[in-house]
């Protein structure tokens, strides 16, 4: 492995100009706090924004570089109002809200939308800048959404991962957004794609399905041209820090102000960034209904309530934070006596020791946000609890609570639920606060920040071997080499060459599914070479493989294999005598299905029945396919049918005809020296079986198969297809 390549919005390091002076200072944030320790410890470039203007930063570019290198930093340099754009307006003001459930207070303008696209490609140039071969690229959070499909356009097969540190929501949610596909893309442009639960994963694997039509196995997508894997990483924390941190001297003296503070109350805190989706004020409602109903715990509990300012400048946090003061003031307007204040408010950022020394001091963390993607304070809390005290309540929509199961869980829509919580927590025993502690903390202690990333890395290294473990044989360089010199020096050249999905991708409809003209252009050139025969295999009728290509100088089957058109004749025959009396019996069943479907139909051919479901939701269409095939096992038997289960098809016809055995019609016919199969799907299989050995068959896509070789996608189909055009008459 070479070095080890972090992309995120900003880098661990921020850039100030104080006085005409460059300062540059540790950033705040999880991630950055997170990774710090890790990144330094590995052969690793973080790759981010600065923190200044790149008109500020300008004059003292080179100086910047060559600063942060010396910290295993690489600038991506944006002007404020590209900051402002893409980050402030698509990022906070349309991502942020919609992710977290709030979709109220999502905006969707094109111009932010254009401003995150020329972020993402900002940052796209600056890492190809640095990039070399062997290196792994790790990008990070919902800033960079499209960054790795861009990367993948730009560089030669990089190894590439991406991690989204927020919730990724339900498909009711994300279809909301007016660009879900190109996120969707962009995301899936990387190997290993990695979410804090398995609930997130799930709902990108949903929308991957439904929106994009993208099938997933094991956590496996085959997205065109490629296979990402999807999976759950719960982002640890730096145990140790918190845990060393909380023994030493003068964290000890800090909890004992804190302690001649509070005297003999009880504490409650809470830690949170300003922001609408923390719960904020639902916890302070909840907690100003637990003071009303237990009397007992006037002046005998405080509620210390840590607020770090955020967006200060942007309206709702502006008329969230005016609400907090006033929810603040009014319970403790209410409660207060001389000389207790129930709820202690700081609206501000506080040091890391008395962070730590509030964090040992508190009987309960309680942390209550609507949605959070993992929420690293409930962790903190833990580790910070040397003296196997303390209680965590903690929501059932933060990502934490798959995890920390032994914490009193609630939900934070119900106020009851975290007033009970509450009693819960303050009455709770010592003995039993010591047990739900110490699972807790062994857990946390073993998958702390440095296991998560080395998981995620070594996942992302691993997953490279997808594909062989999935049976797939990519046609490599050396082998397509091979194939083009075989075909160069044949005498006799033989290509039987499937139509949809191999020549042309699907369509919702097979009467969209028509020809290009650079598919038309291709076989006729194709068919005018001497020595090579150009059979055209399809599942069509004849009427729409006469109507496309009934004057290209090829042959044609029809129906996977019922009707033949030798190129010589131009006579549509029949493999051999069939019936059609079946269908009478069949298509109630057929049509049935397609009632209890929305979105499938059926489709007549001369001597064979398919039931579509291309355009259905996905689930429901597999869960009736499978339903068909049982129901018509037995009946196909007794009438000589075969079912064939295509790419969102399910066809009844005649038993024992297919592609492979029309395909013997040439086989058997000539003798060739180079012979050629592609096709894509379960009915393309009988073909490969039916070529020899030794001759080159091609699956398109990424999944099992009789054929030799694999290849990703009618694109690549078509592409090798016009590189053996070129070879032409060389050979001859």
């Amino acid at each position: 492995m070479g070095r080890l390549l972090i992309v995120s919005n900003r880098l661990p390091v921020t850039v100030h100009r104080k006085r005409g002076q460059l300062h540059f200072e540790p950033s705040a944030g999880g991630l950055a706090t997170g990774l710090s320790s890790f990144y330094r410890s590995y052969n690793a470039l973080w790759i981010g924004w600065p923190g200044i203007d790149k008109r500020e930063g300008t004059a003292n570019k080179d100086d910047i570089k060559e600063k942060l290198l010396a910290e295993n930093c690489y600038p991506v340099f944006l002007s404020q109002k590209e900051v402002d754009e893409y980050y402030g307006k698509f990022c906070s003001a349309t991502i942020w809200p919609l992710f977290h459930y709030f979709p109220q207070y999502a905006s969707y303008t094109q111009s932010s939308w254009q401003a995150y696209e020329k972020a993402n490609h900002t940052f796209c140039d600056a890492i190809v800048e640095v990039w070399e071969q062997g290196d792994t690229i790790w990008v990070h959070d919902f800033h960079l959404m499209l960054l790795p499909q861009m990367l993948r356009e730009r560089l030669p097969d990089p190894t590439i991962g991406f991690f989204l540190h927020i919730p990724f929501p339900s498909i009711e949610l994300f279809r909301l957004l007016p660009w879900r596909s190109q996120l969707l893309n962009g995301m899936l442009g990387a190997d290993l794609i990695g979410f804090h639960t398995w609930e997130y994963a799930g709902h990108f694997l949903s929308s991957s399905r439904f929106l994009l039509g993208y099938d997933s196995w094991m956590g496996r997508i085959t997205a065109g041209d490629r296979i990402s894997k999807v999976d759950a990483f719960p982002m640890g924390i730096d145990y140790e820090r918190f845990a060393g941190t909380a023994i030493t001297s003068e964290v000890e003296k800090e909890v004992e102000k804190l302690d001649r503070s509070f005297k003999d109350r009880k504490v409650v805190l809470s830690v949170d960034r300003l922001d609408y989706s923390k719960g904020i004020l639902r916890r302070l409602e909840a907690f100003g209904l637990f003071l009303e109903r237990n009397p007992q715990y006037r002046e005998k509990l405080t509620f210390v309530l840590v607020v770090v300012p955020s967006r200060t400048m942007v309206a709702r946090y502006a008329l969230l934070k005016r609400q907090i003061d006033e929810l603040v003031g009014a319970i403790n307007g209410k409660h207060g006596t001389i000389g207790w204040t129930p709820v202690w408010y700081m609206y501000r950022s506080i040091p890391f020791q008395t962070l730590v020394a509030l964090y040992r001091r508190a009987d309960v963390g309680l942390i209550t946000p609507v949605r959070d993607g993992m929420n690293l304070v409930a962790k903190e809390y833990l580790a910070s609890r040397v003296d196997g005290r303390g209680v965590l309540v903690l929501s059932e929509t933060a990502g934490a609570s798959k995890e920390l199961g032994e914490a009193l869980t609630i939900n934070v829509n119900n106020d009851n639920d975290i007033v009970e919580a509450l009693e819960h927590a303050l009455e709770m025993p010592d003995a039993e606060q010591a047990e739900r502690l110490r699972i807790m903390q062994r857990r946390l202690r073993r998958y702390n920040v440095q296991r998560w990333a080395e998981d995620f890395i070594h996942t992302l290294l691993d997953s490279s071997k997808l594909q062989e473990e999935m049976g797939v044989k990519p046609l490599g360089a050396q082998s397509r080499r091979k194939l083009i010199k075989c075909y160069h020096e044949a005498q006799r050249r033989l290509l039987l060459l499937d139509y949809d999905g191999t020549l042309v991708p699907f369509a919702s409809r097979p009467s969209k599914a028509v020809p290009t003209r650079e598919v038309l252009d291709l076989l006729s050139e194709l068919g005018r070479q001497s020595h090579i025969d150009v059979v055209l295999t399809s599942g069509r009728d004849r009427d729409s493989l006469d109507g496309w290509f009934g004057e290209l100088p090829i042959s044609m089957i029809a129906e996977h294999g019922v009707w033949l058109k030798p190129r010589e004749t131009r006579q549509w025959e029949m493999i051999e005598p069939l019936n059609a009396d079946w269908k009478e019996e069949v298509r109630p069943i057929l049509e049935m299905y397609a009632d209890r479907t929305p979105g499938s139909f059926v489709e007549e051919k001369d001597f064979s029945l398919v039931w579509q479901y291309r355009r259905s939701d996905s689930r429901l269409g597999e869960l009736r396919a499978r339903e068909l095939v049982a129901h018509l096992e037995g009946l196909t038997t007794n009438l000589d049918l075969q079912v064939l289960e295509g790419n969102k098809v399910v066809e009844v016809k005649n038993s024992g005809v297919n592609k492979g055995r029309a395909a013997l019609r040439w086989l058997n016919a000539n003798e060739y020296d180079f012979v050629l199969a592609i096709g894509d799907d379960w009915t393309d299989e009988d073909t490969f079986k039916s070529v020899p050995e030794e001759c080159w068959s091609i699956k398109v896509g990424l999944s099992t198969t009789a054929a030799r070789y694999n290849i990703s996608s009618h694109n690549k189909a078509l592409a090798l297809l016009h590189e053996l055009l070129q070879q032409g008459e060389q050979g001859h």
